[in-house]
């Protein structure tokens, strides 16, 4: 063993869906027996210590009774967690000679290490591996339960392994000085992905075909007697608008938010990419291959701000707005979370990111979903209901809703009352399912789920192709100024109604783009090349319906 040298490997930390890199170097020099760790580390990562001293006993590389000091460059930057466990003792493994020092340069080490010199999954591997791609490395070594989703990245090269003992070899390590490797059990994340890996078992299936068989399970026919609130469901997916359902219970407003993923389009591959980041950064388990579906997160009304909007007094972790991004984000009993909580909702509303900052740093996540939210009219709930008396006094509904803010309200797109469906009308879809035969849609809404992703198909096409020049492709998306254009505002005869209710302070300056945005939606569901008064007047009435 060369005293005096120095050993370097390189990590990432991570800093939101980035991260930077790492460089680790590990010095051995004459001195009192001591193993330090400096650069900034938090708790956990100052722990990697004992772990890593027990794993390269166990490996047969023990630590020598000399000065071992272990830098983590830069220094001005925070350390979090252990995934740079492995990058640390491979920096130890170079110092020592037992290894090439050249080698451990030209790759990013991520992974924990156990006290048995197992190398272990850790959170975030995807966007780390990521981010090493970024900072022009071509090799990343992850262990072998995180391989699947390494290899979700593409262009890189995936070095999984089980063991230190393991990546010592792959370094060209002479076997013979290595102690030999014991037979761990695997951890469950291993046999996880074994059975995945398996041909013909279908005992699990892919997290895709299961959100897949969830979508089609989940049909815009059964929704009875509500071919209004169908008829916004199209728009909200058709442009990816924000939606807000507000009705008595049993009406419908969760039956309708539910069956919103199924009718979206699936997520192109940097999206899906983005949204595999997210989940690996909260831990979430990915499937071996890339789940293209929306997804649908529907957090109790409980939820803290924190675990809504993200955050965290370590890590900066990512909210369920963000693990929402590219799908839809439910918010059922709106008015009963927290105020302070939805109104912080208002930024990542307009901007499509949520940008979180503490005193350690800042982190920046993707927030580019649909907000659907339901509420009651009142406590009670039967405010307004023309078959049961509310309970409630006359000022409660007023107060009720108003734990919505005005500014909140201004930036949901389309503002909807459901009602419960009359028992006439269930009587009658009663009667016509006992015509019908098993499994018919005769007796349900005449819009299927494929009718509807027909339909937002096609919208989202004609909108893609109107705005191919610009940098987006929904209409939700669509800056104010380039909607206030002469060439793209709808003409005279058919603005005139939105003029006037900006007039009368019906809507806001806002809310006046928000207009022309799903009157432009309702254009492309129409297949008409500009908006037209109908359409206009159809957007409006999303507006001003509920006041």
């Amino acid at each position: 063993m060369t005293q005096g040298t120095v050993g370097h490997s390189v990590a990432i930390a991570l800093e939101g869906l980035g991260g930077e890199l790492v460089e680790v170097e590990t010095q051995i020099s004459p001195g009192l027996p001591f193993f330090k760790l400096v650069g900034l580390p938090d708790t956990s990562l100052g722990e990697a210590r004992e772990r890593v001293r027990a794993a390269l006993q166990s490996s047969g590389c023990p630590l020598p009774a000399s000065r071992v000091i272990t830098n983590m460059y830069p220094a001005s930057l925070r350390k979090h967690g252990a995934g740079f466990d492995l990058a640390i003792a491979v920096s130890f493994l170079a110092a020592a000679g037992i290894i090439s020092a050249e080698s451990p340069t030209r790759a990013v080490h991520i992974g924990e290490l156990s006290l048995t010199g197992q190398v272990r999954a850790v959170v975030g591997v995807l966007p780390a591996v990521a981010a090493a791609r970024a900072a022009g490395f071509d090799t990343v070594v992850v262990p072998a339960d995180s391989k699947a989703e390494a290899e979700l990245v593409e262009d890189i090269r995936v070095v999984a392994v089980a063991s230190l003992r393991a990546v010592a070899l792959h370094y060209g390590a002479d076997a013979d000085d290595l102690t030999e490797e014991l037979a761990y059990p695997s951890s469950p994340a291993a046999r996880s992905t074994a059975r995945e890996e398996q041909p013909g078992d279908s005992a699990r299936p892919h997290q895709h075909l299961q959100q897949h068989e969830q979508d089609t399970a989940l049909d815009l026919s059964d929704v009875v007697g509500n071919e209004a609130a169908v008829r916004t469901l199209v728009i909200a997916a058709a442009g990816g608008h924000h939606l807000l359902m507000l009705g008595p219970p049993g009406a419908g407003k969760t039956m309708l938010a539910e069956r919103l993923p199924g009718i979206l389009p699936d997520l192109e591959p940097e999206a899906a990419v983005t949204l595999a980041a997210v989940r690996s950064l909260r831990g979430i388990p990915l499937s071996a291959r890339l789940d293209r579906r929306p997804p649908f997160e529907a957090p109790h009304h409980t939820a803290s701000t924190v675990a809504l909007l993200g955050g965290g007094s370590g890590m900066i972790r990512p909210g369920a707005i963000s693990l929402a991004t590219g799908g839809v984000l439910f918010l059922d009993e709106a008015p009963e979370f927290s105020r302070h909580t939805l109104d912080s909702m208002r930024q990542p509303l307009e901007n499509g990111v949520i940008e979180i900052h503490r005193a350690q740093g800042r982190a920046a996540y993707p927030a580019e979903m649909q907000l659907v939210l339901a509420a009651n009219p009142c406590p009670c709930g039967n405010h307004g209901d023309p078959d049961v008396d509310c309970r409630c006094d006359a000022s409660a509904p007023r107060r009720y809703l108003a734990r919505l803010s005005g500014p909140l309200l201004d930036r949901i797109d389309l503002q909807l009352r459901v009602e419960r469906v009359s028992a006439a009308r269930a009587r009658l879809v009663d009667h016509e399912a006992q015509l019908e035969e098993p499994g018919s849609s005769a007796a349900r809404s005449t819009t299927s789920t494929a009718d509807a992703r027909e339909m937002v198909r096609l919208a989202r096409a004609r909108a893609r192709q109107r705005l191919a020049a610009t940098p987006w492709s929904l209409n939700a998306r669509v800056i104010s100024r380039w909607l206030r254009t002469p060439a793209n505002r709808p003409a005279r005869e058919a603005y005139a109604p939105l003029a006037v209710a900006l007039e009368r302070g019906q809507v806001t300056m806002r809310g006046h783009d928000r207009v022309l945005r799903v009157a432009w939606t309702i254009a492309d569901l129409a297949g008409v090349p500009r908006p037209e008064l109908q359409h206009v007047q159809e957007a409006l009435s999303y507006r001003i319906r509920l006041g």
